[in-house]
């Protein structure tokens, strides 16, 4: 299915039932090889076959045709990650993945693939994440690393004086600016560029965000981080950090337990992490009154006040 999403299949044969060779032709394939990939989609019912013709069924034709309202363009960074998995034997051997280009030097492609798939999924869990918050007495947020905003229109929806700005890497922020002005929300959300591993994060904000941020670095790189978001919040402002939380055995949630060996083969020190680790790095920052909330999704969210 990856092949077929990354070669353009679906979209090539939206119109109509096509023979294997006109679909050959539209996608820049071998005939005889994309004729056996159309068999094999047909087989798993990802097609319609009839009188060596080929048509999408409902559902690829909904969610897998490019220009479509529901099409899922984040199933491209699935196929980065299918690449990155093909090393884990490797990796575990070595204790190292293999080596990658740095993010901003993977291309416009990829990164767009990226943001697409986060917002996918984070525009699902957004509005609950904005419940378990609490936005009560929450003017302004720094959503640190914030991709295309969808936690922030979450905010901004549930909050209607709630105003905030998303932290983000200079080559992200016009994906975000895309992502905002598309919901309407330019007015309430705005973008400041910068790189949360180096640079120190904007002052002055009720609650510091952080999601889907702290399984991409090392222990010691999130400590440093959870200082710098410290440093963010007001007095008596709040941070909070949304991701995996580990049970102290590590087996538990076990979508973040898989998710640990997607760190392995795709980040240099990125993990899942126990809340024995996260709350120590909290503590450290000089964050108090730490709560957790677990959400639908096998995530939680930890949440610390800054002191006076």
């Amino acid at each position: 299915m990856l092949t077929a999403f990354e070669l353009g299949v679906f979209t090539a044969i939206a119109q109509g039932a096509h023979t294997s060779r006109e679909v050959a032709a539209a996608v820049g394939g071998d005939p005889r090889a994309v004729d056996r990939l159309l068999n094999a989609l047909a087989a798993l019912d990802l097609l319609h076959k009839f009188d060596d013709r080929f048509q999408n069924t409902p559902a690829t034709g909904r969610f897998l045709v490019r220009g479509t309202p529901e099409y899922m363009a984040g199933l491209q960074h699935t196929v980065h990650l299918w690449e990155s998995w093909s090393g884990l034997t490797r990796t575990v051997r070595e204790g190292a993945p293999q080596a990658r280009e740095a993010v901003n030097d993977r291309g416009g492609a990829w990164l767009e693939a990226f943001i697409g798939a986060m917002h996918t999924r984070a525009q699902v869990q957004a509005p609950i994440i904005a419940h378990l918050v609490d936005l009560d007495r929450v003017s302004n947020v720094l959503d640190v690393g914030g991709g295309s905003a969808a936690f922030s229109m979450a905010f901004a929806r549930k909050a209607l004086a709630l105003r905030a700005v998303v932290f983000d890497l200079p080559n992200v922020l016009p994906l975000t600016r895309s992502y905002v002005e598309a919901a309407g929300l330019a007015d309430r959300i705005t973008t400041l560029p910068g790189d949360y591993t180096r640079d120190p994060l904007p002052a002055g904000f009720d609650l510091v965000f952080l999601s889907a941020i702290v399984h991409s670095q090392s222990p010691g790189e999130n400590q440093a981080l959870l200082q710098s978001a410290a440093r963010a919040a007001k007095p008596e402002g709040r941070v909070a950090v949304l991701d995996w939380v580990m049970s102290a055995d590590r087996t538990h949630p076990v979508s973040g337990a898989i998710f640990a060996l997607n760190m392995l083969v795709a980040t240099e020190g990125g993990d899942t992490y126990t809340e024995q680790e996260m709350r120590g790095w909290f503590e450290t920052a000089g964050l108090t009154d730490i709560v957790r909330r677990d959400t639908p999704f096998g995530t939680s969210l930890l949440i610390g006040r800054r002191e006076t």
